[in-house]
């Protein structure tokens, strides 16, 4: 969601989030008013914002380069990716299943790092020599070729800071995820997990007192690496608890289906008596039962629906004018946390239970969390 795909690389969705829509203009602002590493000290506002708009585009084309880094290798070892989006604090591959090998994790993990050192290294060098070819006077005036030399250092230098960023030994930074293939060597994935977002945690700590007296900056990188180790953290824990469940065992199967020519009010008196907040809507309108053909299905209504109708809609409109005619489903033998992954990537509070071509039951997120609870006290 607020995210547009822009292009395609070698099967990967390229992706940009609203965020970076509006961040992209204040990197060029910056890099065009900056004296010292940007090209404010420019008289020519023109060539300032020129190069200052050059600058922020690539520097999000090297952030680009840094995740297809760590896509090509996560494909390499057999792993999906969902796609790639540029977002506020720069770039994030969706990697559907990481390799849990620790030496595969670190290599997947190092070689991001090891891109932006070598887009690093290419810019400083082309810098040299840019320095080498224009002569002196030309480099230090405001010329263009001073323009085009000022260009090239800056890529060099931020490419060498986001390496050496991202292998601070924190999640969601590339170096936590390097401590973890360390820790997993001589423990389970889980308590890997845990020790490195403990490290994480305290690095983070440290950083907002630090950022507090210097700069508010490092507070707000603090914050994020914070809640990095959280989520990463609590999603780890979340994949290990549901690893060994499968879909029927957590699935409800009194499926309780509506009919597309019930109106919307009395879609909310069933949910009155239900007590569900989504149902699948069913042609032959069925109120309840399973083993209904999936071809019979014709869509899934759901109380965020129902709530964006006015009251004095509710009984002209039909569940047929307000549901989403599009399936989502998940076949029962499949694991629990296929079918999370599925919410959280459709965007979506429930699944349709699928055996061949028949709805068996429905799971919702509620479902699954209730499990996790019952099986975090098991443990």
């Amino acid at each position: 969601m607020w995210s547009y795909e822009i292009a395609r690389i070698w099967g990967i969705p390229i992706r940009i989030h609203v965020t970076f829509l509006l961040v992209l203009p204040l990197f060029v602002l910056v890099f065009a008013v900056e004296p010292t590493f940007g090209f404010g000290a420019f008289p020519s506002k023109a060539l300032s914002y020129l190069f200052g708009a050059m600058a922020a585009v690539m520097l999000f084309v090297s952030v680009l380069l840094h995740e297809l880094g760590h896509s090509l290798v996560a494909m390499h070892y057999g792993s999906r990716i969902s796609d790639i989006t540029l977002f506020l604090f720069g770039g994030v591959s969706q990697i559907e299943e990481v390799p849990k090998d620790p030496e595969k994790e670190a290599r997947m993990a190092f070689v991001g790092p090891l891109v932006s050192f070598v887009l690093g290294v290419l810019f400083l060098m082309a810098y040299a020599g840019a320095k080498l070819v224009f002569a002196p006077a030309d480099v230090e005036n405001s010329s263009l070729s001073s323009a085009f030399t000022r260009l090239l250092f800056l890529l060099g230098y931020l490419n060498v800071l986001l390496g050496a960023f991202n292998l601070i030994p924190a999640f969601p930074m590339d170096g936590g995820r390097i401590l973890r293939a360390y820790f997993a060597k001589h423990t389970s994935y889980v308590e890997a997990t845990r020790r490195a977002a403990s490290v994480g945690k305290l690095l983070a700590l440290l950083m907002g007192i630090v950022g507090f007296f210097v700069n508010i900056w490092l507070v707000l990188i603090a914050f994020f690496v914070y809640i990095g180790a959280s989520e990463e953290e609590a999603a780890t824990q979340l994949s290990s608890m549901l690893e060994d469940v499968r879909v029927k065992d957590v699935m409800s199967e009194g499926v309780v289906y509506v009919s597309p020519e019930a109106t919307v009010g009395q879609l909310l008196d069933l949910m009155f008596e239900t007590k569900h907040m989504g149902y699948p809507v069913s042609v032959e309108g069925v109120e309840s039962g399973k083993g209904v053909p999936l071809s019979r299905v014709v869509g899934m209504v759901t109380f965020n629906d129902v709530r964006k109708i006015p009251p004095h809609d509710r009984e002209a409109l039909l569940v047929r004018d307000i549901m989403t005619p599009e399936l989502i489903t998940i076949p029962k033998d499949a694991h629990a946390i296929e079918a999370l992954k599925s919410m959280r990537k459709n965007g979506i509070g429930r699944l349709l239970v699928v055996d061949g071509d028949e709805v068996v039951g429905i799971l919702s997120r509620s479902d699954l969390m209730r499990s996790v609870d019952i099986l975090s006290l098991r443990r």
